[in-house]
């Protein structure tokens, strides 16, 4: 058959020269998807918890120091968190969902000082993190005690993953969500954490790039 001189010819498309992928919008800037992985990292060995003797506490600028042991504060009001958690490390892992107990329930229960404005989230290791106290109230954070990766039903949280019980603060880097977790302590100025004492920002905000002090 005789080809039509007149119709345009299709263009030829030379690999890497199509454009790149629009960048998904749910990673913040610097980060990458981990996909089907969940990477572990942590500044110090993961302790053996025994439940039988693990304890919650909240204490500082309180008007009741108030502590948990495992069944008491898993006998509160559950709730659930779902959405997706990014690393200082640039990793980020979308469909995350974790169920435990909200912050500001526990909060309610001490009942926070009207000087208090910042937290020291503590772990039973001995790592901590500050925060300010907003970002720890209004439905920010939670004590979590089971995960559901994408595609999984939920389970307890693995040791090294921060179980049996661990903070998460998921609008922040996830170094602020502090793994085996064992109270927090209200304050009226800023303590700098581990990290931060080590030269990461004091807030952690994604989507700023808050990873070191200055950004």
């Amino acid at each position: 058959m005789a080809r039509d001189l007149s119709a345009p010819a299709a263009p030829r498309v030379t690999r890497g020269f199509v454009g790149r992928r629009a960048r998904d919008p749910r990673l913040p800037p610097g980060q990458y998807d981990a996909g089907d992985q969940w990477p572990v990292l942590t500044a110090e060995r993961a302790p053996h918890l025994d439940t039988r003797r693990w304890s919650f506490r909240i204490d500082g600028l309180v008007e009741r120091e108030t502590e948990w042991s495992w069944d008491e504060i898993r006998a509160l009001p559950r709730d659930r968190w779902e959405g997706d958690i990014h690393c200082v490390t640039t990793w980020s892992k979308f469909g995350m969902r974790f169920d435990g107990i909200g912050v500001d329930t526990l909060l309610e229960a001490a009942g926070p000082l009207p000087a208090a404005r910042y937290v020291v989230a503590y772990s039973h290791s001995g790592y901590t993190t500050n925060l300010p106290l907003a970002d720890v109230t209004g439905g920010r954070a939670w004590v979590v005690f089971d995960v559901a990766t994408p595609g999984s039903g939920f389970a307890p949280l693995t040791r090294e993953h921060g179980g049996p019980a661990r903070m998460i603060v998921p609008h922040l880097y996830f170094w602020k969500s502090v793994k085996w977790v064992a109270g927090l302590r209200l304050l009226a100025e800023d303590e700098p954490g581990f990290w931060e004492r080590n030269g990461y920002h004091d807030r952690g905000d994604p989507w700023s790039e808050q990873r070191f002090q200055g950004d």
